[in-house]
């Protein structure tokens, strides 16, 4: 629930935010109650308020909301008609009186009253929703001549959202299903108990009960809207594009609409499309920050540079907090902050509100910047800021990273791997690049992706989609303990699965490329499942790849980037998964080392274009001249011609770094002294 923090007859804003009312007070007591679940509470609290603050306006709202919440509907619709009628300008007085109408299953008057919000106040999204809510619900009731049981059960279904929004979901879906035992085609239950099924990430689950309802209410877009989002999470992009579609042609006049089928355009690199739909939303929502966000970030990905930061400017000059809009800048990589925009983003991380995630999102931004500007001492300062806030906020177990490294060793080894050679779909098709992130691998997909058999299709999830549909099978076993009692034809079935579920990014070329760089844990079963895969295990000197991890505030995985010793023990792992890969599988993984591409581009081109079995292409070496869209955070870098700048960046950092380096001693030790960092530059490596 929405609600300002101002009473519409208060003192002036500025004399508010020094000073707050006692209503403003008893106001925000009784709101943080109904967000608590405890109707009751925040009924008492507002109905006292308003016994000494009797003209209040958002006294008067909220203990409307508050009796609608516990069914007391008739004293609900005293306060929320006086509210409207002496109160015609302020938004939440319509909005409020809505909802009642709304639960009260009248639902054109609740429509007009949302809409009148709407005029006052055209920013509210949550109003859009409700509306187009109520239209669905009159759509039905139309249907069934008005005598629907979904008017019947308005009260239990608003008490139900209103656990849900105050974050008791279990009572919340106790509800729905009593409603659904009673009324098995409540299409309203069957999106609301989606949404607990989502909340939980049984998306499945979500998915069937949303066809469902669509099902039964073809008309109603607010499910539809919910099975898009649903179905890209489940990665069905495609279809997740047909439902956005039914959204749209149903809501056209919504942003929300056009921003679910712009995002799962972009999923299926449509890109063109996904961008005139986010100039779309915002056509109906000029302030929208996920129709700029959106926006920009697909001009971004198909080179549109000068666009993209221009509507990035534009989003934080609409929306001065946005801080998405300065990581996102900064994520450009050749990018330059201007003085007031760095000061700006200093200001804002003086704001002790702001919350966390705004946070660090400012300080990655920072970081970012000062480096360009080549002030590595204060660059670290907001990298470290950053990464100890977002640590926090993170689920990694190191622990748990090495026990599972130690299981794919013990699991995969010679004779398993020699017994089940062979076994799998032959197609030599797909390229995989591996390694962790920010070591290259972007530059290798561009440079693949240039040659006349490739294509690229980015950092593909199918791979790792396809192993938990094989754990979930297994039922007790996860990978990688499910592999060890699979059947010989299982790998054919494996490969064949992934052959299947990636030709949807297709476009006929003879190869494409995976480039997700998690692979690397996979590689054993990549080998057996497709035995003509390529794998190309993408490398970088040790402290310049784990620091780039670091640097990098990536929007979602990769929980070991934002801890200097998480990250050491992570490439620690890692080094230890690929050694025993090339002992146990050896010629099959190619390593492409970052600064060896660096020094002589052409060679290392030859190598990994004869390693691939391709003939040399010229093109491979105008790598940045090719025109595709590029996904990652290199995007920018890999569009200019090779440069090595970057190499070696950790010296910059080097003081930063101690915990680091002696995690990795075991692998710098063994480097050229001239690769060492200082403390380690003397020492010798004896075999």
């Amino acid at each position: 629930m929405v609600v300002p923090s101002i009473p519409q007859r208060a003192l002036p804003p500025e004399l508010v935010i020094d000073n707050p009312l006692p209503q403003q007070n008893i106001f925000q007591r009784a709101v943080a109650s109904l967000r608590g679940g405890d109707a009751e509470v925040a009924a008492r609290i507002s109905l006292e308020g308003l016994q000494q603050y009797p003209d209040d306006a958002n006294l008067l709202c909220i203990a409307a909301r508050a009796l609608i919440a516990l069914g007391r509907l008739d004293e609900a619709r005293m306060h929320a008609q006086r509210a409207q009628t002496e109160y015609p300008d302020f938004y939440l007085a319509h909005e409020t009186l809505g909802e009642l109408l709304l639960v009260e299953g009248r639902f054109e008057e609740a429509i007009k009253s949302f809409e009148e919000g709407l005029k006052l106040n055209r920013d509210a999204s949550q109003i859009k929703q409700k509306i187009a809510r109520a239209r669905e619900l009159k759509h039905e009731a139309d249907e069934a001549g008005g005598s629907r049981v979904v008017m019947a059960f308005a009260e239990d279904i608003a008490r139900a959202e209103q656990l849900l929004s105050d974050g008791q979901p279990q009572q919340a879906e106790q509800i729905f299903r009593t409603v659904l035992r009673q009324d098995p085609n409540h299409v309203e239950a069957m999106r609301l108990l989606a949404d607990i099924a989502r909340s939980q990430e049984y998306y499945d689950d979500a998915e069937l009960l949303l066809k469902q309802a669509v099902a039964k209410a073809p008309t109603y877009a607010r499910a539809w809207l919910k099975l898009s989002e649903t179905q890209l999470q489940l990665e069905k992009n495609f279809e997740a594009v047909d439902s956005a579609r039914k959204v749209v042609e149903l809501a056209p006049e919504f942003a929300e609409s056009h921003i679910a089928l712009a995002n799962a355009l972009a999923k299926v690199d449509r890109m063109d499309e996904a961008i005139e739909n986010y100039e779309a939303a915002l056509a109906a929502s000029p302030r929208h920050p996920g129709a700029f966000s959106g926006l920009a970030h697909q001009l971004k990905t198909v080179g549109r540079q000068t666009e993209s930061i221009a509507v990035y400017r534009q989003s934080i000059a609409v929306n001065p907090r946005s801080t998405e809009s300065y990581w996102s800048l900064a994520n450009f990589k050749t990018f330059r902050f201007r003085d007031e925009e760095v000061e700006a983003m200093e200001s804002l991380l003086r704001d002790d509100k702001l919350e966390d995630i705004n946070r660090v999102q400012l300080c990655n931004s920072l970081g970012l910047e000062y480096e360009g500007r080549k002030d590595y001492e204060r660059a670290f300062h907001y990298f470290q800021r950053c990464n100890s806030t977002r640590r926090k906020a993170e689920s990694y177990d190191p622990i748990a990273n090495e026990v599972n490294t130690n299981k794919t060793i013990e699991i995969f080894d010679s004779a398993f791997l020699a017994r089940h050679a062979n076994l799998g779909n032959p197609d030599p098709a797909p390229l995989f690049i591996v390694g962790l992130p920010r070591s290259g691998s972007t530059l290798l997909e561009q440079i693949l992706a240039s040659h006349s058999q490739v294509e690229g299709t980015h950092e593909l999830t199918d791979l790792a989609r396809t192993i938990r549909n094989l754990s979930r099978r297994g039922k007790r076993l996860q990978y990688p303990e499910i592999v060890s009692g699979l059947a010989p034809a299982a790998w054919q079935k494996i490969g064949s699965q992934y052959l299947e579920s990636t030709a949807k990014y297709r476009s006929g070329l003879p190869c494409f490329i995976d480039k997700n760089p998690n692979n690397f844990s996979y590689i054993g079963l990549i080998c057996l499942a497709l035995p003509k895969a390529k794998i190309v295990n993408a490398m970088r000197h040790p402290l310049d790849s784990c620091l780039g991890s670091y640097k990098q505030l990536f929007a979602s995985g990769q929980p070991f980037s934002y801890d200097l010793t998480d990250i050491g023990e992570y490439y620690l792992q890692y080094q230890r998964l690929m050694a025993h890969w090339h002992q146990t599988l050896p010629g099959r993984v190619l390593d492409v080392n970052y600064e060896e591409v660096v020094d002589d581009l052409e060679g290392q081109v030859r190598r990994l274009l004869a390693y691939c079995e391709l003939p040399f292409e010229e093109s491979c070496l105008n790598f940045h001249e090719t025109d595709r869209a590029i996904k990652t955070a290199s995007s920018e870098q890999v569009r200019q011609p090779i440069y090595s700048s970057s190499r070696h960046l950790w010296r910059h950092y080097e003081p930063y770094l101690g915990e680091l380096i002696d995690i990795l001693e075991p692998l710098l030790l063994p480097l050229p002294p001239e690769s060492r960092p200082d403390s380690l530059r003397e020492a010798s490596h004896v075999p």
